[in-house]
């Protein structure tokens, strides 16, 4: 479809729809390719995969598509470990482990997520995306350079005003505007207070006002009407998410693609039991009994080890009570909720209804 009201983001990206399919767990090449062939933007959430395997999704993408894609990286500190702060962590879970036969004394699986680095700095200079986005700010300088050395264009996600600005000011090419609404990891990187979060509508044409690179409205997005309102706003482009994980190609555990069947959209919440950082989910029996937000949780991501034992105890028997279960406000408006579309036909089905709604 021609005739966008906004192009800067197609024309930075290379790309034909500015639909940017969010990093998520769950979303890989499978995935992506259908985005990319129906001409959006495809990611891969790189935090949680080793080199070799993100090689891996990269040369599956290539093979099936020649369209840019986006490699996300998070660029949180890596944090020393409090053993006394864990084991007042792990107490709060006592009751699990005894309720399910866990052994309480045995060493705590240690929760990762990598932060981008060299290593990771010289594997995108090696695979030369086209997109390399990150969470929780920028790298250091030094490799932030090297990354857009390699000819990649260079995206961030902001959830205040004054993180778009300080993102523009320090080399981003377009900024995603993430609203409350939004689901996984809040992206705060310059202030831990979440009243100070805004939501999408709110957000996005306060930071296109403040900047002057592309805006990349998120949160709450998950169909045409959605897309439109972005676009009213200023956005030059979406980043859509959770509706993507209701697609085939999306590699969910049983309970969470039940738990996004049947839930409502009032039923998310953000939490910090699972990594240490607020991030939106459906509340499950763990954020209900122990509040979704915790003050006493480790520094992220080691608050989520003391779990993995619960998870794998239960998320065998299909049950989602000690697993995240990631997903944005707006999960219930996805297309894909009461039809099973793949990745290619949500995103078409996405640009076309968007283009019905469009005056002749």
């Amino acid at each position: 479809m021609n005739g966008w009201p906004n192009s800067r983001f197609i024309e930075l990206a290379g790309i034909s729809a500015p639909i940017i399919q969010a990093p998520m767990l769950g979303a890989g090449a499978d995935l992506m390719i259908g985005v990319a062939q129906a001409g959006g933007l495809g990611s891969l959430a790189c935090a949680t995969l080793t080199l070799d395997s993100i090689r891996a999704e990269v040369a599956a993408f290539r093979e099936a598509c020649d369209q840019p894609l986006n490699l996300n990286f998070f660029c949180h500190p890596s944090p020393a470990h409090d053993e006394g702060r864990a084991q007042q962590w792990k107490s709060l879970f006592k009751a699990y482990y005894q309720e399910l036969g866990v052994d309480y004394d045995a060493p705590t699986p240690v929760s990762s997520r990598a932060p981008f680095d060299e290593a990771t700095c010289a594997l995108v200079e090696e695979l030369r995306p086209q997109v390399v986005s990150f969470h929780f700010g920028l790298p250091a300088p030094q490799l932030l350079a090297r990354v857009k050395a390699c000819g990649a264009k260079v995206l961030s996600s902001a959830t205040t005003v004054e993180e778009a600005i300080w993102l523009e000011r320090h080399g981003c090419d377009a900024i995603i505007a993430m609203g409350y609404e939004a689901g996984g990891h809040r992206a705060m990187f310059l202030s831990d207070e979440l009243s100070t979060q805004i939501g999408t509508f709110a957000l996005v044409p306060q930071i296109v006002d403040a900047v002057g690179v592309p805006v990349i409205a998120a949160g709450g997005i998950a169909d045409a009407r959605g897309i439109a309102a972005a676009f009213a706003l200023g956005a030059s482009a979406v980043q859509i998410g959770t509706a993507y994980l209701f697609c085939p190609q999306a590699k969910l555990t049983q309970p969470h693609r039940r738990a996004l069947r049947e839930a409502s959209g009032s039923q998310t919440a953000l939490t910090n039991l699972f990594t240490g950082r607020p991030a939106r989910g459906i509340v499950n029996r763990v954020m209900r009994e122990l509040g979704p937000i915790n003050p006493q949780a480790p520094a992220f991501p080691l608050a989520g080890g003391v779990l993995l034992a619960l998870k794998a105890k239960t998320e065998p028997h299909g049950s989602g009570d000690f697993i995240n279960l990631w997903a944005g406000q707006g999960f219930t408006l996805s297309p894909g909720r009461t039809a099973e579309l793949s990745s290619y036909e949500l995103t078409r089905t996405l640009i076309d209804a968007y283009a019905a709604r469009r005056p002749a």
